[in-house]
């Protein structure tokens, strides 16, 4: 066990012929005591300063394996979003193109219900032009007629109209 600075403090020397100077060694022992006992609160206060270092050293390394962790799982989360990302943008692409698959096949159902009318408009447009043709060349037929003429050529006296009309009433 070491020696205390009241160990040496209370430390007895026997004496002997023409031993040495006591106040001279009590005052060396004294300085002893005072050294001895700097050397034991530098050393408490460094165990002190250690242990503290030790429960710092501690902490930041449950933080380092806490974030070592934390990081880890970040990372799994990470991966699981891009995937997750990768599958609903696979799911938006094919719902996009059955969209658009369905939008193609609708209008061009339309051209075609389009281009039918269409036929069927320039049906009925020949038809009714050629209708239209034959009116005409009858109302022409008909101008043309001699019937016109004779009708010209007829000639009504004013008077034998009033005394046909006399006689009526």
């Amino acid at each position: 066990m070491p020696l205390t600075p009241l160990d040496i403090h209370n430390k007895e020397f026997s004496r002997g012929f023409r031993g040495y100077d006591e106040d001279e060694v009590n005052e060396f022992l004294n300085q002893i005591i005072k050294d001895y006992e700097l050397i034991i609160r530098e050393k408490k206060e460094i165990e002190d300063q250690l242990n503290a270092q030790q429960e710092k050293l501690g902490y930041f390394t449950t933080i380092e394996e806490t974030l070592n962790k934390s990081i880890i799982i970040a990372q799994e989360t990470a991966e699981d979003v891009k995937r997750n990302a990768h599958k609903e943008a696979k799911l938006l692409i094919r719902e996009a193109e059955k969209n658009a698959d369905r939008i193609v096949n609708e209008s061009l159902s339309k051209a075609r219900k389009i281009a039918v009318e269409i036929e069927e408009l320039k049906k009925q447009s020949k038809v009714f032009r050629t209708r239209f043709k034959m009116l005409m060349e009858a109302q022409l037929d008909l101008l043309s007629n001699d019937d016109w003429d004779t009708l010209m050529d007829f000639e009504v006296d004013a008077n034998e109209l009033e005394k046909l009309s006399e006689e009526d009433r």
